[in-house]
């Protein structure tokens, strides 16, 4: 498996609509019962797909995210390599180099703004 393809989490409760998942290879999936602590109450669990994404699809699949993540929630979704992070909101695509850590400022920044909460926001170029 190439190192290049990204890999990352899509919360299938956070998109209108789930046929991008048809664009990505499913690793694993886990199905988390909602607490107070996941600040989603008008849901009931998160399924979260472990994916991995081709180096030569990230831009497509994220710019279909951009449009397929609701639009009313604050949800994100986020794939990395070794190299790249890409934090993708609705309509809007961060790519981090994940050597520069400053550049994560402004997702941070930008991800609060939204009201997600700033413990859901943990980036770091370190974290694998």
């Amino acid at each position: 498996m190439p190192k290049n393809n990204y890999k990352g989490i899509i919360i299938q409760e956070s998109l209108e609509d789930d046929s991008v998942l048809d664009k990505v290879t499913i690793l694993k999936t886990d199905v988390e019962v909602v607490t107070e602590k996941h600040k989603t109450p008008w849901i009931k669990q998160w399924t979260l797909h472990a994916v991995e994404i081709q180096n030569d699809q990230i831009d497509e699949v994220a710019e279909e995210l951009t449009r397929t993540l609701d639009s009313e929630q604050g949800w994100y979704a986020d794939f990395k390599n070794d190299d790249f992070h890409y934090i993708i909101f609705r309509d809007k695509v961060f790519k981090v180099d994940r050597s520069k850590k400053e550049e994560y400022a402004e997702v941070t920044k930008f991800g609060i703004a939204l009201g997600i909460p700033d413990y859901q926001l943990d980036f770091s170029p370190h974290i694998q």
